[in-house]
Order: structure tokens, then sequence, then C-alpha cells
């Protein structure tokens, strides 16, 4: 028997040398491993919060240092304007900041995608109304929308969740219509449609296969601004008070006056790790895309 009559291994079971090979070319870009690293260190401190700190940190009542206490041996980072010490409000606050920017990313991504890929599929009127509906979002500031949103509705991270997501899907709208227009106009996309493969198979079985890596790396690249809006509606007061994040920590230093008195190590830890977060995700994402896409040729 030849070579090129040997059957091929099912679908299955080439998909985890796809992986192996994905994973080689991405460990060759220094700087996404570098934002890798430092996800996984955090995802790591956020899921073992209940061992790293004491779940009584979070309450004003009963805390263990003086108010506004500089850093020390007893408290690492110091202590904010209850008494509480400031390592384990950053530990605590690592889950609420990244889970609002995963489910919104994810939010944001899914409504994108669904839009972008209708639009392109079936164009026309309908595209039209769809990409004029996109243009408006587009064109009306994310994070004024946002407020809005989170002012009236009842003040919750699930309100802020959903206020990051439905307000931030249209630049990934207009990139996956882009890429699903492309995709439509290959031979086979016509091939399926004259052996009968309807709106539903075109959609499914071939586009969707074709923008998900564009998808991935929007996705990954998404999560960092939903972070930092996360953050700044919280800062603004308009997160939720009964939990910690690091956009509240920053909101309640700037109540206590820590810009104006000094008190440096109220605001550094919090808007460090928003920093590092938000430059982790972007150099993941920029991997992502580079890795998939070759032709970008960003540096490594």
């Amino acid at each position: 028997m030849t070579e090129s009559a040997l059957p091929r291994p099912p679908v299955p079971a080439r998909r985890p040398g796809a992986a192996v090979r994905f994973w080689h070319s991405y460990r060759a870009h220094r700087a996404g491993l570098l934002g890798l690293g430092a996800l996984t260190l955090i995802a790591a401190v956020a899921l073992l919060a209940p061992l790293l700190a004491d779940e009584d940190v979070r309450k004003v009542t009963n805390a263990p240092g003086d108010p506004l206490e500089p850093p020390s041996a007893a408290f690492w980072l110091g202590t904010d304007q209850f008494g509480r010490p400031l390592l384990g409000l950053l530990v605590w606050g690592a889950r609420i900041s990244l889970t609002v920017g995963l489910l919104a990313a994810g939010i944001s991504v899914a409504i994108g995608a669904l839009v972008g890929i209708a639009a392109g599929h079936y164009g026309g009127w309908f595209a039209t109304v769809l990409m004029r509906v996109t243009d408006w979002f587009l064109v009306m500031p994310t994070l004024v929308l946002a407020i809005v949103l989170a002012t009236v509705m009842s003040r919750s991270v699930w309100t802020v969740i959903i206020a990051i997501g439905v307000t931030s899907w249209p630049t990934t709208a207009r990139l996956v219509r882009a890429q699903t227009v492309a995709v439509e106009s290959r031979p086979y996309i016509e091939r399926a449609k004259a052996l009968g493969g309807g709106h539903r198979h075109i959609m499914s079985r071939h586009v969707l296969p074709n923008v998900m890596p564009l998808v991935l790396a929007q996705t990954t690249l998404g999560i960092s601004a939903a972070i930092l809006t996360e953050a700044t509606l919280a800062f603004l007061g308009l997160g939720d008070p009964m939990v910690v994040s690091w956009g509240g920590m920053l909101q309640e230093a700037r109540e206590a006056g820590a810009v104006s008195s000094g008190h440096w190590w109220c605001l550094a830890p919090p808007g460090l790790a928003i920093a590092v977060v938000a430059l982790a995700f972007t150099l993941c994402g920029r991997t992502i895309e580079t890795v998939l896409d070759p032709r970008l040729g960003v540096g490594r």
C-alpha cells in the first residue's frame, strides 16, 4: 500500500499535534511567556485566596491594625483607612477583578462574534442594519455607556459585568465581519452551498472555525480592557460596595484622602496590580495573534 493510500488519522487524533505546534510557536516569544507566567501566578493567588489571607480581612470592624499604617513587618503593604491589611485585600480583590474581566470579555466577544458572522454571511439590508447599530455603539464612548448602565441598574458585580460586556463588542463585530466576508469568498464555500449546505451548516462548520483564532485573540485582549473598565467604574463609586476589588481599593483610598495626604501605600498596590494584569493579558493576546497569523510580524 502506497503512502498516499494510507488512511488519515481521525481529526481528534490530529488535534493534540496542533496544540503542541501552537505551544512550540508560542513559547518562542519571550513577551508571551512573561505574560503567561504573570497570569498564572495571579490566577493561583486568586484561587488560593482563602489559604493566603483570612476572609475576615474584608470586614471593617475589628480590623487588626490602625488606620493608614505604613508598610511594616506586621503589615507588609500597610493598612487602609479602616486598619485592614492591604496585602489581604489585594489577594481577595484579585478574585473579583479577574472574574469581572473574564466574564465581561466573554460576553463582549460572544456578542461581537455573533453579530459579525451574521452580518458577513447574510449581507444585504440585514448586514446594513447590524453594521449601523454597531457603528452607533462604536462612536459612543464605551465608558460613558457602561456608567449609564451601572447607574440605572442595581449595584452588584453582575451589573458591572453586563455593563462592560454589552458596550464593548463593536470592535470585535467589525473584525469578525471582515474575516467572515473573506472566508465566504473562498471556493470551498461555494462548493458547500452547491452541495446543499444551509446557512447554519456554512456558519458553524466553515466560517466559525476560521474566525475562531481571531475571536480567541480578541478575548485575550478584551480581558485587559474589561479589568481596566471595572477598575474605573469601581473608582467612580459604581461598583458593588460589598465586595473587594482593586478598583474599589483605589476608590476607598481616594475617599480617605490618600492622594493629598501622601499615603502612597494605599494607592500603589492596587494600581500596580491592575497595570500588571492588563499588561500580561495584552502580551498574551498579541503573542496569540502572532502565532495564529505570522503575517502580523510582531517582534518577539
